[in-house]
């Protein structure tokens, strides 16, 4: 019997992003690709502060999804520098600050429409 459920892959985006949060991820951003690639249909893009903070944002993203599929392929987990998470039609991109200034996809996908993360998921707007 199959208790996946099913996501589409817009709520996949916001519920990734979601997860990332919940670790206190910085900047996060959901950029709805599809129209400008057919590598996915959304990038879901997050920073950590720190190694341990990276793998920690990567682990709550991918067992948070579970109840929604495995991921495809999980790359860098170990190193904790920048982790993909790649879901088919989401790629979930958690980076340290580094490695997202200098491979800057927010710049290379600066063409793509951003998708607003419901703000009951922003910590940052919260913080005093």
């Amino acid at each position: 019997m199959n208790t996946k459920q099913i996501l589409e892959s817009r709520e996949r985006a916001v519920k990734s992003a979601a997860l990332a949060l919940d670790k206190k991820a910085l900047d996060a951003r959901i950029l709805a690709i599809g129209d400008l690639s057919s590598i996915a249909d959304y990038l879901v893009l997050a920073t950590g502060r720190s190694d341990k903070q990276v793998q920690a944002i990567a682990e709550s993203v991918r067992q948070g999804m579970k109840s929604f599929g495995n991921a495809l392929d999980i790359e860098g987990e170990k190193e904790g520098n920048w982790v993909v998470i790649d879901y088919g039609d989401v790629i979930v991109h958690v980076f340290q600050e580094e490695f997202r200034r200098r491979y800057d996809l927010d710049g290379l996908w600066s063409a793509a429409p951003e998708v607003e993360i419901p703000a009951e998921y922003r910590w940052e707007d919260k913080e005093p």
